[in-house]
């Protein structure tokens, strides 16, 4: 059976109680509140593998727990939300979030993302444990460390959410190969049921280069390819 922790924040016991009636069958420990404001003690307190995080809250609402997590904590944070827009989803990307499931969702569906979200991270860790002695990708002023997933530019610490640092990564790999949008989200997305969403990829582009790039207009490291997709150009 899993060990697996899940933290549970949202407002509406009924959710929560079907969440936990579903998600412990798959053996997971369920941990939960509806208390939007003791969201981020219990997730230091409770160190949980994954969060499912409502977005309509009274205190501080989703969106802002999710930001505050981001800024020490790479949990896979997937919000379960009756805000069904693409500008809702897009902002819930842009500040960190890992996967957006609408309310109401089908609880099988929802089981089976938690399920990849965990295996891809639990194999995240354990290839960061296998390949410690080839941990780290350096370029001019950009060092990554990949076992302690870090990102360094001209020695300033640049944090990156956890997909953030996963398509970075993959882009380094290649230097001046062209992946397209949907090369991207296959690899990053594609694994959890999600429909083809580009627009996801360039909010994450975005984000990267807000953080890594001098001029993030007009960027060194990571360009466009206008009609074809983006690279990272040393």
């Amino acid at each position: 059976m899993s060990q697996d922790k899940i933290l549970v924040i949202d407002n509406e016991m009924e959710i929560i109680q079907l969440l936990r009636l579903y998600l412990s069958r798959e053996g997971y420990q369920v941990i939960w509140t509806t208390d939007s404001t003791k969201a981020l003690p219990l997730t230091q307190k409770e160190n949980p593998d994954l969060i499912l995080l409502d977005i309509v809250m009274p205190g501080l609402t989703g969106y802002e727990v999710c930001r505050r997590i981001r800024e020490y904590c790479e949990t896979p944070i997937l919000f379960i939300s009756c805000k069904g827009e693409d500008i809702d989803k897009v902002l819930g990307f842009s500040i960190g979030a890992d996967d957006y499931i609408t309310k109401p969702f089908s609880p099988s569906e929802l089981t089976a993302r938690v399920k990849a979200h965990l295996r891809r991270r639990n194999l995240s860790n354990l290839n960061d444990i296998r390949y410690q002695s080839q941990n780290t990708l350096s370029f001019e002023q950009i060092v990554i460390d990949l076992n302690a997933h870090t990102v360094t530019v001209s020695g300033r610490p640049v944090y990156l959410t956890a997909k953030e640092f996963e398509l970075f990564v993959l882009l380094c790999k290649f230097p001046n190969r062209v992946f397209t949008p949907k090369q991207i989200f296959d690899h990053l997305w594609n694994s959890y049921g999600i429909e083809d969403d580009f627009r996801t990829v360039m909010v994450h582009i975005s984000n990267i280069r807000k953080k890594i790039e001098a001029d993030p207009e007009h960027p060194k490291y990571i360009q466009t390819v206008r009609g074809v997709g983006y690279k990272f150009v040393i």
